[in-house]
């Protein structure tokens, strides 16, 4: 593996850089796989998941020891287990540590495709919280929204739009996460093909593209929300230094956060770096702010209201589904769909300022 020698040159100065060792595991050719479980569908199967060494960081989280062929596993396509990157599940403690999840909040996963990151925050809110799962990428909003419907996220409304639409949604979630487009030179090692599309250029391009992302989508963060800022670039333009941005920038203030040292993750400026010499992972930076101004949120209004079912087509839908006081069944975009009554008004809400493709649990439809 011929990793680029202008991105080896600019990580001299980055915390926790070991040239020799970085090298030494991108030639290894070392493969990691890790997947994390769904804790609602694993219990309701009585499953147990046989491994040798869980995720330190992600409660419900492994490794395994060599990659099978996920596509002929049933289990997989019912979305009993998410494949996903270790260092991306360390978002776990990052909410643990700085958002009380009893409590009913709203939280925007912006740039949400495929699906791991709002699969794993819809398995640590409580069935009153919102998830706002949004990808602006019409093809990779059709597999975000697949992902979502394995899983079984009630408590989920699926979007398709830019950054700037939320700013119609000024102080109404109470987290923000922002995995932002990069350079993507953090999975060289699992995606060597990668390496053609890195260049100078575009690292800087990616820095710019996020500052506009971030920009955008921070009037619709509460005061004292959290905003979640994460990569899966080595390059300081693209971390360390977007988060210098948006402390200097912005009535914004970085949260530290505390790290098991047993981890070996490596504190950069309030933030994290995933080097994969140092943990079982590939490269990822995180970092987490608070916002420090933003009015109380006006009461919110829907322009368009979904339609509940009849109560005679309720009847009939008692005969295929458990009918019970907390859900609404309301008429959707192609049939009914199960949504909890807590939630309805902010679904109605979203219907009406945004371009959702998916809420709720799709139960069927209703013909003749």
């Amino acid at each position: 593996m011929q990793l680029p020698a202008a991105l080896l040159t600019s990580l001299e100065s980055a915390n926790g850089f070991d040239k020799d060792a970085f090298l030494k595991v991108h030639e290894s050719g070392e493969q990691v796989t890790s997947i994390r479980v769904n804790p609602t569908k694993f219990e309701i199967l009585n499953l147990k998941f046989k491994s040798e060494e869980k995720i330190p960081w992600a409660r419900n989280g492994f490794y395994l020891q060599e990659r099978p062929s996920f596509t002929f596993d049933p289990l997989f396509h019912a979305g009993c287990y998410y494949v996903q990157e270790a260092s991306s599940m360390f978002l776990e403690q990052v909410l643990k540590q700085t958002v009380d999840l009893s409590k009913p909040i709203k939280i925007l996963d912006l740039c949400a495709a495929p699906g791991g990151k709002s699969t794993h925050i819809q398995s640590l809110i409580n069935q009153e919280s919102l998830l706002v799962s949004n990808e602006v990428i019409k093809s990779r909003n059709n597999i975000l929204k697949d992902n979502i419907i394995k899983w079984g996220c009630e408590n989920v409304v699926v979007t398709n739009n830019d950054p700037k639409d939320f700013a119609r949604l000024e102080n109404y979630f109470d987290v923000i996460v922002v995995d932002a487009p990069c350079s993507g030179s953090g999975l060289f090692r699992k995606e060597p093909e990668a390496i053609n599309h890195w260049s100078e250029n575009n690292v800087q391009l990616c820095s710019q593209r996020q500052q506009r992302i971030l920009v955008d989508v921070l009037p619709a963060l509460k005061k004292d929300g959290v905003l979640i800022y994460s990569t899966c670039s080595y390059s300081k333009e693209e971390d360390e230094d977007i988060a210098e941005w948006l402390t200097g920038e912005f009535q914004i203030e970085n949260i530290k956060l505390q790290i098991d040292e047993s981890w070996n993750i490596v504190k950069s400026s309030n933030s994290c770096r995933f080097w994969p010499d140092k943990v079982k992972g590939e490269g990822f930076f995180i970092a987490v702010f608070k916002k420090t101004e933003g009015s109380d949120p006006e009461k919110r209004r829907a322009i368009k209201n979904l339609t509940e079912v009849s109560k005679k087509g309720i009847e009939f839908v008692k005969q295929f589904c458990i009918v019970t006081d907390e859900l609404s069944f309301v008429n959707g975009f192609d049939g009914v769909y199960a949504v909890n009554k807590y939630l309805l008004n902010d679904v109605n809400f979203l219907n009406s300022n945004l371009r959702v493709s998916y809420f709720g649990v799709k139960a069927g439809e209703l013909m003749r």
